[in-house]
């Protein structure tokens, strides 16, 4: 009986209790620190500035180091709209090749971010996204950003009409760099 006693109490202290909240939490940490590393991976390429870190304060949440203010530790929830564009878009391309381990994943569609970025941040943005495409991805970019227009070579344009449907103008060009 005793020994009943000290396998169940071995058992609560790796998994925890009955409902698994415990076992769940070390799992999805372990998922999480893969997707922070596989981020970095991303957002190294976009900018030298930022590297994500997970939050010691909260479970599966995450701080970014600023490497252009000394290296101080910002909570996410104090990035502008630029900066979290940037860390977004490193942790769907994180999240995306998680993904593609047991599928394949070919496609990427972003809807808008672009104009909160500034000139550096979109070149650097848009040359990663080049790179993935020329990789064989499919990069689907929705957004107003006039810049954007001359940067890709195949869009599509949807223009309202005045009696309230629309068209849709594709074009085919050369992007300039």
């Amino acid at each position: 009986r005793e020994k009943d006693i000290v396998v169940w109490e071995r058992l609560n202290a790796l998994i925890g209790a009955y409902d698994g909240k415990k076992y769940r939490e070390f799992v999805q940490s372990i998922t999480f620190e893969t997707l922070i590393e596989f981020a970095n991976e991303s957002l190294v390429k976009m900018t030298d500035r930022y590297i994500l870190t997970s939050s010691p304060n909260e479970l599966l949440a995450f701080d970014v180091i600023d490497n252009y203010q000394g290296g101080v530790v910002r909570s996410s929830s104090n990035l502008s709209g630029g900066e979290t564009f940037i860390a977004s878009l490193a942790l769907a391309l994180g999240l995306s090749r998680m993904a593609s381990r047991n599928v394949q994943v070919d496609s990427l569609f972003l809807d808008e971010g672009f104009g909160t970025l500034d000139p550096e941040a979109l070149d650097n943005t848009l040359g990663m996204l080049s790179t993935l495409n020329e990789q064989g991805k499919l990069i689907g970019i929705i957004s107003h950003v006039e810049e954007l227009r001359s940067r890709i070579p195949a869009r599509l344009e949807v223009t309202k009409t005045k009696s309230g449907g629309s068209t849709a103008h594709f074009e085919l060009g050369t992007a300039e760099s």
